[in-house]
């Protein structure tokens, strides 16, 4: 298949030159070669000027497609299609210049000034004998010889052919290159046929629906001039992509890049990086590490926690490969891993949205193209010095929440009480950063939220509740994530219980003395015995006053009971029991303590 889709791609560097040479040629008198089309004025312009110091003749035009042709000319048509055999056959020109008609140029924009496009046309140069010159007359043999200026010549546009000299002219392309019309009908969403060369009914159904959208006779038999027009846009998106064989010695990886779009940057193993080489936005990740199959799922699932793979997007994974797709409103994204012996090989693309059409073509030329060779990546490659954070993996940006809190389990199916401070405008809740959670109940005056996992849970441990009035000024400790998702354990934090009640008298909440950070908020209060007590609550803001940072504050189990009571669950009692050494303590504590977070 990769060789088909490189002969097609051959087939469009070459049609326009076989277009010229065909059907409408003939009867056009002022022809160019064009040698490069860039996307943006500045890139042509410096161009144009690094052809003129070579060629006179060089001029540039703004084309229909949006994007900008650099060009020789004009010629008269059977003088372009010599120049243009020399140049090749002297490699003077890219190899898939190609003859193009004024018809597919708009404005000029090289050499400054100047109006190519409306000159004189150029006489053809011929190989014969020039006809020998009548010697002129003397104007004072003929003193009433009337002097009549040649008028000057209209540019003949592409003439416009019948279906029977379109199909005529159609005859004369090769199997690629209708091959390639067939590519390029479909790259415009009117053909969704095999790619076969064969023009049938679906194929000059996609001919006529093409026609009537630019305004033309839906023939179903593309002229010269509308293949042309056609051609004319597909080359133009392909060949700012730069698609070239990459060889990385380094990763052992060799495939087809767009490597106009990207260059080398750095090494961070398992990862060579090629960034972005103009406002496209495009990323390349070549990966390459030594591993076994552990080595291969493992990468599977760490990749699927870097903002370069977003959220929604298919996932495979199979004994010895994986692909993930990503599509956020920012970016796209297409990752590709394979084992190879004793090594993990692959790649990740990376684009902008407005990309994906032609990023889907670029990506399943990559996959075909995949081959790995024998080297892998050393594990000390690349600079030393890079930046290292926790929030990155091997110079990635790994996703992240937008806030995170503490919670706790309160029965053996995985439900979750928490602070209403986590829930915030959340597109979506997890917990302990793997299981998604709904919402099951609220109570927004209490500050208790209740979630259950979608998916069953048995977690370790679950909160048991205190079913007697706490003792004042006894000991209690705290369960949370202090630093949020920092620490993969919850920390435990040990302090007094202060009051029975609130600052203002309420009897829903506890006083405690003790000193914690936000990511605690939502985390159980446990007494001396095990038995939680309440949940502590996220401090609330009130500029007029300022509390010590040891006043915090906690729900009461009684206010625990009856929020879980109206969604429908009966909190578990504790037993009670002797006082508990606090490591014992801390290990409860780690059982039922869970990280919740909020994502967008």
């Amino acid at each position: 298949m990769a060789i088909v889709t490189k002969r097609i791609f051959a087939a469009i560097w070459m049609m326009f030159a076989v277009i010229a040479a065909g059907g409408g040629a003939s009867a056009q008198s002022t022809v160019f070669l064009q040698i490069e089309a860039q996307p943006t004025l500045a890139e042509a312009e410096a161009r144009a000027r690094a052809y003129s110091a070579a060629f006179p003749n060089t001029v540039g035009f703004r084309m229909r497609s949006g994007w900008y042709a650099i060009a020789l000319g004009p010629y008269a048509p059977l003088d372009a299609n010599r120049e243009l055999a020399a140049l090749k056959r002297e490699r003077l020109v890219p190899a898939d210049s190609f003859i193009a008609f004024p018809q597919q140029f708009r404005q000029q924009f090289w050499p400054v000034g100047a109006d190519t496009l409306n000159a004189p046309a150029p006489e053809t140069t011929s190989e014969a004998e020039p006809e020998p010159q009548a010697e002129p007359t003397s104007p004072e043999a003929e003193p009433d010889a009337v002097v009549v200026a040649e008028p000057e010549p209209v540019q003949p546009a592409i003439p416009e052919e019948t279906p029977a000299e379109a199909r005529r002219s159609e005859a004369q392309l090769s199997r690629d290159e209708r091959a390639a019309l067939q590519e390029a009908l479909k790259w415009e969403g009117f053909y969704d046929g095999a790619i076969d060369a064969s023009f049938g009914r679906g194929t000059r159904g996609s001919m006529a629906d093409y026609q009537a959208s630019r305004g033309y006779e839906p023939t179903g038999i593309l002229t010269t001039a509308q293949r042309n027009e056609l051609m004319e846009g597909y080359r133009a998106e392909f060949a700012a992509l730069g698609l070239a064989q990459l060889t990385d010695e380094r990763a052992g990886i060799d495939l087809i890049a767009p490597m106009g779009l990207v260059q080398f940057d750095h090494i961070e193993p398992p990862f060579v990086h090629y960034t972005p080489s103009n406002d496209r936005g495009v990323r390349l990740l070549l990966i390459s590490q030594s591993g076994d199959q552990r080595t291969l799922y493992g990468l599977y699932d760490i990749l699927q926690t870097l903002t370069i793979v977003p959220e929604e997007g298919e996932r495979s994974r199979s004994e010895r490969s994986f692909e993930l797709t990503g599509q956020s409103a920012e970016l796209h994204s297409y990752t590709y891993a394979r084992l190879d012996g004793g090594a993990v090989k692959g790649f990740t693309l990376v684009w902008k949205p407005g990309d994906a059409k032609i990023m889907a073509a670029v990506v399943k030329q990559m996959r075909e193209s995949f081959t790995p060779t024998a080297a892998i990546l050393s594990d000390t490659a690349g600079a030393s010095g890079e930046e290292q954070r926790v929030d990155l993996m091997a110079g990635l940006e790994i996703r992240t929440p937008e806030v995170s809190r503490s919670g706790f389990y309160i029965d053996e199916a995985g439900a979750v009480l928490t602070t209403t401070e986590v829930l915030g405008q959340c597109g979506r809740v997890t917990i302990d950063d793997t299981y998604e959670a709904d919402i099951a109940a609220r109570n927004d005056t209490l500050g208790l939220a209740l979630l259950k996992p979608r998916q069953p849970l048995v977690p370790l441990g679950h909160a048991r509740f205190a079913s007697t009035t706490p003792r004042l000024k006894s000991e209690v400790a705290v369960a949370g994530y202090s630093y949020e998702d920092v620490l993969s354990l919850p920390t435990v934090t040990f302090g007094t219980l202060a009051d029975l009640r609130g600052l203002n008298g309420e009897s829903d909440m506890q006083r405690l003395d003790l000193a914690t950070l936000p990511g605690d908020a939502g985390g159980p209060v446990i007494d001396q015995s095990g038995a939680v007590m309440g949940m502590l609550l996220a401090r609330g803001e009130d500029g007029s006053r300022q509390l010590p940072e040891n006043v915090q504050f906690a729900a009461s189990v009684p206010a625990i009971a009856e929020f879980l009571s109206t969604a429908g669950l009966s909190p578990a009692a504790s037993e009670g029991g002797t006082a508990l050494a606090p490591e014992d303590i801390t290990t409860l504590a780690e059982g039922m303590t869970v990280l919740v977070s909020c994502w967008e």
